[in-house]
This record gives C-alpha cells, structure tokens and sequence, in this order.
C-alpha cells in the first residue's frame, strides 16, 4: 500500500507564524515536530519509507527535505507553480496509476493532527483490503462529528455497509461543504453525517479514469507529462506545460461526480483535527474549553480560553485578565485577536502584496 501526504498549502489563517517561504505545514506548531512530520509519523512503520510520497510546491523541496531526509527525492512530487487542489492530485494519480496501478494508495494532508492513532492505522488497513477486493472503489475516511462545526465539509452516510471487518462503513449518500450554522448543527443532531477529512484510499487507476472521465483537460496534460522517456525530458514538460492546467478544486473536478456506488465511508472517532487555524488549534490541544494553550516563554494570571504562542527567545510574553484571545508573538510580528477574528486576519494577509507590509506575507 502506498500513502501520499499534500504539503503545497499556505496557510494565512495561521499567519504570523504560516508565511509564503515556510507555511503552517512545516512549523512546529504541536511540541517540536512539524505536521508534516508528524503525519508521515504517524504512518511508520506500518509504512517503509519508500512507501511513502509527498506532494508539494517546488519552492518546499529544500524543506521537505531537509524535514524528512529518509523520503527518497523520486517520492517528492513537486508542482512548478499553483493551481488549486485539483491538478496536484491529477498529477499524482496519474504518476501513481503508471507506477503502481491497483495498489491501494491513501491521500492525506499535511497539515492535519490525530490523537487516535492506532485506531487510524487499523482504518487504512482495513480500508487497503476493501480496495484490494474491488480497485474501482473508494473508501471516504470520515470523523464521527464533536460538534456541529459550519467550518468543515460533511459527508451524508446512507445504510451501514455489512463488511467482515472490525470499523463501522456505511454508504455514501453525498457531500455537503461548509453549510450555514443551522444546517451544521441539524446534521449534527440526525447522526447521518460524519465530517469529511479529505481521506480517502482508493487504487491509483480508478482514481486517475475519474480525471479522465470528468476533467479530461487535466488527464490529457498529466498524461503528456507522463509519457516523456526521460527524467530530462519530464521536468522541462512538467515546466512549460503544468501551467496550462485549468485552476479548479479536487472537490469540483472529480469528488463532486463520483457515483454513490463507487463509494464507501468509514466514520470513527479518530481524534482528527484541522489545524488550519488557530481557533481549530486551540480546540485540538485543549482538555476543557476554558484551557489556555501556551507555547514558549508565556505566564498568564486571572486569564482562561486563550492561545498563547511565543516564539521569541528571550522574551516573556505575560496576559492578565485575558478571555477568548489568541496571541501569537514572532520576531517581527505580534498578533492579537478574539478567537472567532481568523477569517478578518486572513483578508489583511490577503492585503499585504504591493504595499510596505509585503514582506510580512
């Protein structure tokens, strides 16, 4: 079984931290390990190394690999430039499907944290064999939901799936992303939908027929790509012709499509969390709500429901009578927002470009 982690992402909901030059995913954002490592950690050693690939932007080879020195450099899978999550994964799958054909192959992302960890290895496991005994199916992994959350995609579970193994699989009856806050919390309440993690296990060729199927400008660009005879030849296609990929989300070019047939979810309680903010971070570290979650040098008094990040050595940062506020120190940035600000500090990141704060970015 193959297993290919995406780290291309930039994170400006984690900004000052998540920059252009080093985003979220190569941070150490939980102890002293990236999520990144931590996600390829996660896998080992049920997975060799060789069994594993990364998928990302080709300004983060240095850091991936500088991060993961035991990942060989033909398992980075780098893009040339940007656009969207649909032709990286085309690309992928395309390049999986000529190596490893009906091998099952998880698709996770970099950026993510999993407390149950072996209960998550039993799932994949479990969800290779499903795809071993039919190529031309996928297997949604899914988080059995802790709140009703209007800042996630939701997967709607049809009847439960009667399969010889331990995990609870159901069918699939469709995908909701993002709904409005009263919508989330009826979906909490039905017990019908589980939220959507962007996991999935699938076979390489099957994934890869569904571009072909869907979004044929992808397949047709990817596949002359592919065909090249030489490592010479690949990256000076890759180069001049990736950027004619059309910029359009995997959910759109393909998820979106698929039949409810070819579909299967297994919802767990895996402890997963997005931490693609610092609230959802905040939520992913905390035992109560009312905890403050501290990093570096940081002493707060009368203070409860806080993120603390201090990255500056030397420094002290203190907080008194502090409630519901996310505080992030760097050496050239200190931030400091109500916890439910994340979306207003992504649109003054988006600012920055052509003026004096650019190089904040």
């Amino acid at each position: 079984m193959k297993a290919v982690i995406f780290a291309g992402g930039q994170g400006t909901r984690l900004w000052p931290l998540s920059r252009k030059k080093s985003p979220k995913q190569f941070e150490k954002l939980v102890g002293d390990k990236s999520t990144l490592q931590l996600s390829v950690e996660r896998l080992m050693p049920e997975f060799d190394s060789s069994d594993i690939f990364i998928s990302t932007g080709a300004s983060y080879i240095n850091l991936v690999k500088e991060q993961l020195p035991f990942i060989k450099d033909e398992n980075i899978i780098a893009e040339p430039l940007k656009r969207d999550v649909g032709p990286a994964v085309g690309m992928v799958m395309g390049y999986m499907a000529k190596h490893f054909k009906d091998e099952p192959v998880i698709i996770l992302w970099s950026d993510h944290l999993v407390k149950n960890t072996e209960l998550f290895k039993r799932i994949i496991k479990e969800s290779g064999k499903l795809i071993e005994d039919d190529p031309n199916k996928i297997v949604f992994i899914g988080q059995k939901p802790r709140f009703a959350s209007d800042n996630l995609g939701w997967i709607k579970l049809g009847n439960k799936v009667n399969v010889e193994l331990k995990g609870n699989y159901y069918s699939f009856a469709g995908f909701s992303y993002r709904p409005n806050s009263e919508m989330a919390n009826t979906y909490f309440e039905s017990n019908s939908y589980c939220w959507n993690l962007g996991y999935f296990v699938t076979s390489p060729k099957f994934m890869y027929s569904l571009f072909k199927k869907y979004t044929p400008e992808i397949y047709k660009i990817t596949q002359e790509i592919l065909l090249s005879s030489s490592k010479e030849e690949f990256d000076k296609k890759l180069n001049s012709k990736y950027q004619l990929m059309p910029e359009i989300s995997f959910d759109n070019a393909v998820l979106e499509r698929i039949s409810a047939e070819s579909a299967i979810v297994s919802v767990e309680d895996l402890g997963w969390s997005d931490v693609g903010a610092w609230e959802a971070l905040k939520e992913a570290l905390e035992q109560h709500k009312t905890d403050n979650i501290t990093k570096g040098q940081v002493l707060l008094d009368n203070s409860q429901d806080n993120l603390v990040y201090n990255y500056e050595n030397g420094k002290l940062v203190v907080g008194v009578n502090l409630n519901e506020l996310l505080v992030i120190n760097t050496t050239d940035v200190l931030l400091v927002a109500s916890k439910d600000a994340v979306s207003r500090i992504k649109k003054i990141v988006e600012s920055f470009p052509g003026t004096v704060h650019d190089k904040l970015t």
